[in-house]
């Protein structure tokens, strides 16, 4: 465990996947979209997550954005690749393509609907480990995955040298704590809305929705908690926690996309089976942008610096 590689600390922006009037990837907007968090000094960006809606990305979608982002951020920040599946030759396949395709860090989700037992869960992660070189992170959502990965598991994990991090979003404080503490490996908070309490447990950073839409008070926030100003930071959470539960008023990335096409960031529509948010989750999210976020937006630079 000494010789464990580690990740800049801070905040990774799980990105959204933008597309255009006809369905396909919107490469302008994309790039668009990752240079505005590199310029917002992010630690780092995660696309093909499920904020990117990764599941009805192509390959080659995934490999446009994947190798763009690495070009954008070379030097400035990282790329942490989503390549997790609900199948472990997939996820392997995957995982040796966002390593081809420059990719700092893969991040694994644990298999959906399967629901492996918690050995079914290590020697799914083991199988994976054991095959590559480039440094993993577990992400253990058990909202999406119906599938709860356990710090005492994770633990087991961590023997491994290409484990690394854990993106932990259960919503279970206890839990996060536990992971902390059990696994010796770097977590990031996954729920936006507990971010300060989840920093306050130890953790990393987090890989944060709502810093898409407001990266600056996000880092911002993060650099405060690491520095001891926990004023600021708190600060800082109350002005981002309005945010965050609009970003998850319906299934997320719907709320967030809606938010980013009022700014004129992208086009508001996910993919099928996904659909935008319905009329009246719609007036809150206008009102709310005309309101409050879109203010926040145009000071974000401001509080970054």
């Amino acid at each position: 465990m000494e010789d464990k590689q580690k990740i800049r600390d801070g905040v990774y922006t799980a990105m959204v996947t933008p597309f255009t009037s006809e369905g396909a990837l919107d490469r302008q907007a994309w790039e668009r979209l990752v240079a505005r968090q590199v310029d917002a000094g992010v630690s780092g960006v995660v696309p093909a997550g499920c904020t990117g809606e990764a599941a009805v990305l192509s390959r080659d979608e995934r490999e446009y954005m994947i190798r763009s982002a690495v070009e954008i951020c070379r030097g400035r920040a990282l790329v942490i690749a989503g390549s997790g599946t609900n199948s472990t030759e997939s996820t392997l396949a995957s995982t040796r393509d966002v390593a081809s395709w420059g990719a700092d860090v893969a991040m694994l989700i644990t298999p959906y609907y399967n629901k492996p037992q918690q050995h079914g869960l290590r020697a799914h992660y083991q199988t994976v480990a054991r095959a590559v070189s480039i440094p993993l992170m577990l992400y253990n959502v058990p909202g999406r995955t119906a599938c709860n990965m356990l710090p005492e598991t994770a633990a087991e994990l961590a023997a491994e040298p290409t484990v690394i991090a854990v993106k932990e979003a259960s919503g279970n404080l206890d839990q996060v704590e536990r992971m902390i503490a059990q696994t010796g490996l770097q977590v990031f908070s996954g729920e936006d809305g507990l971010n300060f309490q989840i920093y306050g447990l130890g953790a990393s950073g987090a890989v944060s929705v709502i810093s898409n839409l407001l990266p600056g008070s996000a880092v911002r926030m993060w650099e405060a908690w690491r520095d001891g100003d926990i004023a600021t930071a708190w600060k800082l959470s109350r002005l981002l926690e309005p945010t965050a539960r609009a970003c998850f008023v319906e299934t997320s990335p719907a709320p967030v996309k809606e938010l980013l096409s009022l700014a004129g960031l992208c086009r508001r529509e996910p993919r099928l089976p996904l659909m935008p948010v319905t009329e009246d989750s719609l007036q809150y999210l206008v009102q709310f942008y005309e309101s409050t976020l879109a203010d926040l937006m145009s000071r974000d630079r401001e509080v970054r610096g």
